[in-house]
């Protein structure tokens, strides 16, 4: 299974305000939080634990979870981009560039040498609100993410169909 996220930096800096009263205690644990205030870059540090989360979450809809917002359930470690949910670890690496933050959640690491980025996307299906790539017969895991002008399609080259 697969997840991602996309942050658009000057967009997220326009349109949501991570330091009004509230947001750090709804979204991130005691233990995140600590991790945002020792960084020398907090906003870059908001939206990457923000993305890690979301890719995250995108694998637990896979995985048959409800929909709803529970992100204090899902606990970004400081080191080696670990994900967790109650009792499952997640592995995500994220990148930064040209202002935009690419975070990409998977459920075992080795399945990153599986990860594939559609740059058009041609044929897929929706299962339950899951998106599934199809590419001669077989099917695949996938992930879409959006935010302003960034957009990112990828998906788990694993044949799941067999």
């Amino acid at each position: 299974m697969i997840g991602n996220d996309v942050v658009n930096l000057t967009l997220a800096k326009t349109e949501s305000n991570w330091q009004r009263k509230g947001f750090l205690d709804k979204v991130f644990t005691k233990g995140e939080q600590n991790i945002i205030f020792g960084s020398e870059n907090q906003d870059i540090t908001v939206w990457t634990l923000w993305s890690r989360k979301e890719a995250v979450y995108k694998i637990l809809r896979q995985k048959g979870e409800s929909r709803g917002f529970y992100p204090l359930l899902i606990n970004c470690s400081h080191e080696n981009g670990l994900v967790h949910y109650k009792d499952s670890v997640f592995y995500s690496t994220t990148q930064i560039r040209n202002n935009c933050i690419h975070t990409i959640a998977v459920t075992s690491i080795t399945d990153f040498e599986y990860v594939t980025e559609l740059n058009q996307l041609k044929e897929s299906i929706y299962k339950n609100e899951i998106p599934f790539y199809l590419e001669n017969g077989n099917c695949f895991f996938m992930s879409k993410s959006h935010h302003g002008r960034f957009e990112r399609s990828i998906y788990l080259r694993k044949d799941i169909t067999k």
